[in-house]
């Protein structure tokens, strides 16, 4: 029988984790032009994709979405292609 130790458990769980797509604050893009990107990109309500470039706007960064680092990928760069700065990274949530 074997036992399963608390480094084998966490590293586990890191692998797990989750990655997210990050939209960054920029200098160029209006607020109207970010908010119509996340609705087009990621079909959110108005509401919540004005919410979101809010956070964005005064946080200076949001995270739009998560799923595997694939997904997340593919969003980054279709972000890119509608001309917003964004970058993936490991959920910090577990």
């Amino acid at each position: 029988m074997s036992t399963i130790t608390e480094s084998q458990v966490s590293i586990e769980q890191l692998l797990d984790r989750p990655w997210v797509t990050i939209v960054w604050d920029d200098p160029v893009n209006l607020m109207t032009y970010v908010t119509y990107v996340l609705i087009k990109l990621f079909s959110f309500p108005a509401p919540r994709a004005h919410e979101l470039m809010m956070q964005i706007h005064t946080e200076g960064r949001a995270v739009v979405s998560t799923g595997t680092r694939e997904e997340m990928e593919r969003d980054v760069q279709r972000l890119h292609e509608h001309g917003l700065w964004a970058t993936l990274q490991r959920d910090d949530k577990i």
